[in-house]
């Protein structure tokens, strides 16, 4: 499907959607940005409202909140925030292959609550195409929860969405993934929020450096770094200040991924055992 009828698509979803009130499950990322900018656009055509919820968890960085809200704004959505606490009442804190799943089931079944509340019936969220074709086991609660993916619905990729969201202008067009904090441990291992603080603070000293894509993943007392394979040889002429700076947050044996970046490295060794299956 070209761009151009995508983008088509997606606009007449959300058009349909916006007839009445909605939520957006808004993250602060390109994708819920980018719908919760054609909401807005669509919904004011008619006086409708669209609520952007950001979901306050500790299991994302804590800037994204300060993020959602100035998107939401540029947006022109009503915006709030609903704080969860999932790791303690999501059942994940053995990080089960299933984690996903059942996160983004408790998530969600805490934004149905609020919506119904509201009185409003739709919710949407960010899921685009690519999701569709890799390991997103929560795919499958925001099905049972008739929570509605427009991107996902009209085949938008995650290149489709950048283009489209610099196309309309939205602050965070270019910005990076930002998934989960659990994604960086092997599954069935237990999850920390003192981990996962430590992790946060050294991804974000990489970042600091001027690397775009920056994922400490951890091994036990191995932490596995991935940045862009185009970047390795300039984190190796950093290599000193980062080990350094790792070491301070209680790293041990620190390490760089030659293979680079790759969304969603932890989740290899469960598709090869599906596979197997």
């Amino acid at each position: 499907m070209e761009n151009s009828q995508k983008f088509e698509k997606l606009l007449a979803s959300i058009e349909a959607y916006t007839n009445s009130d909605v939520i957006v499950a808004f993250s602060g990322g390109v994708d819920s940005s980018l719908v919760l900018k054609l909401a807005c656009d669509a919904a004011a055509r008619k006086d409708k409202k669209v609520y952007a919820v950001t979901v306050h968890t500790r299991l994302h960085p804590m800037n994204e909140i300060e993020i959602t809200k100035k998107v939401a704004a540029e947006a022109g959505a009503i915006h709030s925030i609903v704080h969860v606490d999932e790791l303690q009442n999501a059942g994940i804190m053995l990080n089960p292959e299933n984690r996903c799943y059942l996160c983004k089931k408790y998530i969600f079944t805490q934004l149905v609550e609020y919506a119904a509340k509201m009185g409003i019936d739709t919710i949407l969220e960010g899921t685009n195409d690519d999701d569709l074709h890799v390991y997103r086991p929560g795919i499958k609660a925001l099905r049972e929860l008739d929570v509605k993916s427009p991107l996902a619905e009209s085949g938008m990729t995650k290149s489709d969405v950048r283009q489209m969201a610099t196309e309309y202008g939205i602050s965070v067009a270019s910005r990076p993934s930002a998934p989960c904090m659990a994604t960086r441990f092997p599954y069935n291992t237990q999850l920390t929020y003192d981990k996962m603080t430590n992790l946060e603070q050294g991804e974000e000293y990489i970042r600091s450096l001027g690397f775009y894509n920056v994922r400490i993943r951890i091994h036990d007392d191995i932490a596995r770094i991935e940045v862009d394979v185009a970047d390795l040889d300039r984190f190796l002429a950093n290599r000193t200040n980062i080990v350094e700076k790792l070491r301070s947050l209680g790293f041990i044996y620190i390490t760089l991924d030659m293979e680079g970046f790759r969304s969603g490295s932890m989740d290899y060794k469960v598709l090869q055992m599906q596979e197997v299956k």
